[in-house]
This record gives structure tokens, C-alpha cells and sequence, in this order.
């Protein structure tokens, strides 16, 4: 509970700001936003969940539909 009652904390706890400095940066960031329900197990592909802009990379060319393959595919920290 926070400490005073009338005041709620924004953030989360492990929040960390950070700039994004470069493409690739924000490139890398933008796929770890995409990864991110796959990877919590909420679905099966990235294409899956509707809420993302991943849609709208597809439509824009940008990425392919099945970009990133399923959960069977997804690449680990060790690899």
C-alpha cells in the first residue's frame, strides 16, 4: 500500500527509462512490444494478438505476418 492513501504510484516498480538514441534501438524496442504477448503466453503467434501495431507493420509492408514464427521458434537470451 502506498503511503498515503490519496496518492497512487504511475509506474510500475522495475519501470527504467530509457532513450531510444538510434533506429536500431528503436527497432529493437518495437519488436520487444510486438514479442511480448508470445512471449507471456497469451498467444500462440505475434500475429494473434489483436491489440498490437504489428498489424500495422504488416499492412505497411513493413514486417511479414508470420514474422517471428510461433512460440515453438521464439529465440531464447542464450541463443
Amino acid at each position: 500500500m502506498h503511503p498515503n492513501p490519496f496518492q497512487t504510484d504511475l509506474w510500475q516498480r522495475r519501470y527504467w527509462e530509457h532513450t531510444i538514441v538510434t533506429e536500431r534501438d528503436y527497432a529493437q524496442h518495437i519488436d520487444y512490444i510486438h514479442v511480448n504477448p508470445l512471449k507471456h503466453g497469451y498467444v500462440q503467434r505475434v500475429c494473434d494478438w489483436p491489440h498490437s501495431t504489428f498489424h500495422r507493420y504488416v499492412v505497411d509492408g513493413i514486417l511479414p505476418v508470420d514474422w517471428c514464427g510461433d512460440m515453438v521458434n521464439l529465440p531464447t537470451v542464450s541463443e
